[in-house]
């Protein structure tokens, strides 16, 4: 039952899956992690993984680059392969002073500046939210493991290199905590099929101070998110 661009086939991808953007960290997450773990796909080179974790069967996938393929992943991985909770772990930069690089941003909800919405055939304003079973388990695994994490709206943007250096204020104005490109649609898709989704970032990019960290950093790093996501996962 494999797709155009997942190899799998049923029953190789567990009901409970992480998805980083980068395929790599992907790997990384399977072979210092999980149990045993079983590569399922390699097409376009977007890594995926099954093992255990804890004695429980996870995934890891990657899901590339923006809502557009978050959308499409995320997707397939509900429709064609039943998996019922995601996690996104990614990362993010904040507009908050009080947040430092290396913290752990939960998205409670998630703004955007897409029209990725069209797809449901509702407005635009519609704001996308985290499932509650999986904020609850996330909150549960940063009290089991002592990992602290902030949590609050975040925005997913289609545009990396903005024009205008000033375009993140009026979302910090608002509240908005931090901003990556990928939340908000596998919000969509997971509101529109049922199913639980969450998303983490740790913060690799500081508006304020302008502190960043390096390409490295965010792909073999960011550990303590790596396993506050997997706790959430088994419990």
């Amino acid at each position: 039952m494999s797709t155009h661009i997942n190899a799998a086939n049923k029953g190789d991808i567990a009901e409970s899956i992480l998805l980083p953007g980068d395929p790599l960290r992907a790997k990384v997450i399977a072979e210092t992690f999980l149990e045993d773990p079983k590569c399922f796909n390699e097409i376009r080179n977007m890594f995926g993984y099954t093992g255990r974790y804890k004695g429980v069967p996870v995934s890891v996938m990657g899901t590339g680059m923006g809502m557009p393929s978050m959308g499409i992943y995320s997707w397939e991985l509900m429709t064609d392969y039943n998996v019922q909770n995601l996690i996104r772990i990614g990362t993010g930069g904040t507009f908050f002073e009080k947040i430092k690089i290396g913290d752990i941003v939960v998205g409670l909800s998630a703004s955007t500046d897409s029209n990725y919405s069209h797809a449901f055939q509702i407005p635009n304003s519609y704001a996308p939210c985290a499932s509650w079973d999986l904020l609850k388990k996330i909150q549960q695994a940063g009290l089991d493991t002592g990992i602290d994490f902030k949590a609050g709206n975040i925005v997913s943007c289609d545009v990396f290199y903005e024009t205008d250096e000033n375009w993140w204020k009026k979302w910090a104005d608002m509240g908005v905590m931090a901003v990556e490109m990928e939340a908000a649609a596998l919000y969509m898709n997971a509101a529109y099929l049922k199913r639980n989704a969450a998303a983490m970032v740790t913060i690799s990019d500081h508006f304020i101070t302008g502190e960043r960290s390096t390409a490295e950093e965010r792909q073999t790093t960011f550990t303590d998110m790596m396993h506050l996501a997997l706790e959430a996962a088994v419990l």
